[in-house]
């Protein structure tokens, strides 16, 4: 009999919620027309692709018709990017940061190797960006500026909404990768000069294989797949339908839970952050304080190795993780807390825990009766363990 899971990893994946699977099921059977054909049996579907689009569009803050279903994340934000540099080939120039998704950053280094001009933001030792060293980036050569809305290692909130009126003032595009924010964090694109945003469904209890792509009306976006004419003939490709009502459901259904996520989830997290940081010591967390996401610590046990703690852990069925997913089996420590400078000490003994609406307080307990005796068990078999603990 299978174990119950106790996953705190949802930065890296989130389970489909019982109402998403619900929806899309019927898409898998009964309805499986293809919503571009002209008879009734297709045209039923459609009407369902374009509900989930208002469904969207309503947690964004946005308009039906400046939401694009992608594939993922990683497509949009390739898309939005690449789309920026062809709108205007004299200006070569993207500004992104030091801790962005590798979705960003392996496009910007395949864009360098091109011949393209990118300079990365640097963060202080929060991992808060330094917006006077962007500012001073910015000039009339640069096509895009790309910041995340939130890190997904650490949970931090980039003040996107500041950095696109500045990206703004110098002619330059501003997009988002906001896979991490999306259904979290309260988003009004209406009132923002956001002019792209990436998310994706897998992120927001929707199945992996669905994304979507903000377009701010009036912005020049130039077609990344290149065949039909679906999704206002600016992504081509046949719709994945079930993916699409996954979507649309789960973004209704963040929508509703919001407050739950910034009060409940939240107080979840600083429960099991403060009740780590007392029983372990010599532990730090990395980040920003205040302005970071309600479901995400990112903790450091100085003087040991993350996977260790995270194959004893997984012992007891809990699964976090040591970073991005997209990273994982690397041995090279995060770029993200590279970036903020961690000590050796530190770096490699981070562990990021990721909540979400599905999580109990018990878990959470569970979590701190189990998770100080791994690492004084790991202390204790490490050059530097007594350090650790205070007994040097």
């Amino acid at each position: 009999m299978r174990k119950e899971v106790v996953y705190v990893d949802n930065n890296a994946t989130t389970r489909v919620a019982p109402e998403v699977l619900e929806a899309m099921l019927p898409f898998l059977t009964d309805f499986y027309g293809n919503p571009s054909s002209i008879h009734t049996f297709g045209g039923q579907v459609r009407e369902h692709v374009q509900t989930a689009r208002e469904q969207l569009a309503s947690l964004l803050g946005a308009s039906p018709e400046e939401v694009i279903f992608t594939s993922c994340g990683t497509e949009s934000d390739n898309a939005a990017i690449l789309s920026a540099l062809e709108n205007d080939v004299r200006r070569r120039k993207v500004i992104t940061s030091r801790v962005e998704h590798p979705a960003v950053l392996s496009l910007c280094k395949v864009l360098q190797q091109r011949g393209y001009h990118v300079e990365f933001v640097p963060v202080n030792n929060r991992g808060q960006l330094c917006l006077d060293a962007l500012c001073k980036m910015l000039d009339d050569e640069t096509a895009i500026v790309s910041v995340m809305w939130a890190n997904n290692e650490t949970g931090n909130i980039y003040p996107v909404l500041e950095i696109a009126d500045i990206a703004h003032q110098h002619g330059a595009l501003f997009h988002t990768d906001a896979v991490q924010a999306v259904g979290k964090v309260p988003i009004n694109l209406a009132k923002s000069n956001i002019d792209f945003l990436s998310l994706s469904g897998h992120k927001l209890h929707a199945p992996k294989g669905i994304g979507g792509l903000y377009v701010r009306k009036g912005v020049r976006f130039n077609q990344f797949l290149i065949g039909g004419h679906q999704e206002y003939g600016l992504r081509a490709g046949t719709e994945n339908v079930p993916g699409i009502v996954a979507l649309g459901t789960a973004a209704g259904l963040a929508e509703q839970h919001m407050t739950d996520e910034r009060t409940r989830v939240a107080a979840m997290r600083d429960h099991l952050e403060h009740g780590l940081l007392k029983s372990c010591p010599n532990a730090r967390v990395n980040g920003s304080p205040r302005s970071r996401l309600p479901n995400t610590t990112n903790v450091s046990f100085e003087y040991i190795e993350g996977e260790s703690i995270l194959l004893l852990m997984n012992e007891f069925n809990i699964a976090a993780s040591s970073g991005s997913a997209c990273t994982s089996g690397s041995l090279e420590p995060s770029h993200v807390l590279r970036a903020m400078g961690l000590p050796y000490t530190a770096l490699h003994g981070s562990i990021r825990f990721s909540l979400s609406r599905y999580n109990t307080m018990d878990e959470v307990e569970l979590i701190l009766e189990k998770l100080p005796p791994i690492i004084t068990r790991l202390r204790e078999i490490s050059p530097y363990g007594r350090m650790a603990e205070g007994d040097a």
